[in-house]
Order: structure tokens, then C-alpha cells, then sequence
């Protein structure tokens, strides 16, 4: 008789636990991701010139230019110097990034980088424009 007890309160007990185990609650979801940024939203020149200096180094600049030595190109430091750092420059400086160029620097042309956007090449100029330590004017 006590072995039957045992054997119905341990059914018992496993059928609680199967049912428990396969109810049906429907979670929810509690954890807060915070909102989307707004892709409108105005890049800061700090950002600009962050995101110009990794495009610079995931490019093939590194090829001819250095950041303080003069390779094949001029440093970037170099241009830097040469160049104030102003909205006209920046535009001027992206348009050599995607058509290339020669003259400036010596007779060895500069490779055009016509797969570059305008925005990325003038966010890579900023980079470049900041190694002076001038900021934007």
C-alpha cells in the first residue's frame, strides 16, 4: 500500500511538472533597446573627422601617403599644413580624392578613387585637414 502512495504521488508530482513545463505563456519582451538613431540627423565635425580617418585607413591611401612621411604622395600632415582647413578646401581636397590628380606634389599623379562618395571623400579631406590641429573655420 505505501508503494502506491509513493507511485501516485510521484505521477502526480511528474504530471505537475510536464504541465507547468508545457504551459503556454506568451513572454514578453522587457529589455529596452532604446530608439533608432535618425538617420537625418547632423554628423558633428568631431564624427566627420573620426569617420574620414577610418576610411582613410580602410582605403588604399596608406599606398602613397603616410601620415608624417613623405612616401610616394605628400603626408597627409603635409597637406594639412598646406591647406587651411575651410569648407572650400575640403570640397577641393574630396574632388582630387575621387578624380585623382598631379601637379601639386611633383609629376607622380595621384590615383583617382571614382567608387569614393563625395561625403566620404570630404569626411577623409576633414580627417586629413585636422593633422595640423586647425579645425574647421
Amino acid at each position: 500500500m505505501k508503494n502506491k502512495q509513493t507511485s501516485l504521488i510521484f505521477t502526480i508530482v511528474i504530471l505537475f511538472l510536464v504541465y507547468a513545463c508545457g504551459s503556454k505563456k506568451e513572454a514578453t519582451n522587457t529589455e529596452d533597446y532604446g530608439t533608432p538613431k535618425d538617420e537625418a540627423a547632423p554628423i558633428t565635425a568631431v564624427d566627420a573627422i573620426t569617420q574620414g580617418e577610418s576610411l582613410v585607413k580602410a582605403s588604399d591611401c596608406k599606398t602613397c601617403h603616410h601620415v608624417i612621411n613623405k612616401i610616394i604622395g605628400p603626408s597627409h600632415t603635409d597637406v594639412a599644413k598646406k591647406y587651411d582647413f575651410t569648407k572650400a578646401n575640403v570640397e577641393l581636397l574630396a574632388g582630387k580624392i575621387i578624380a585623382g590628380g598631379s601637379g601639386v606634389w611633383g609629376e607622380i599623379p595621384m590615383a583617382a578613387h571614382a567608387d569614393i562618395t563625395q561625403a566620404d571623400a570630404e569626411k577623409m579631406a576633414r580627417y586629413v585637414l585636422s593633422l595640423d590641429g586647425e579645425r574647421e573655420h
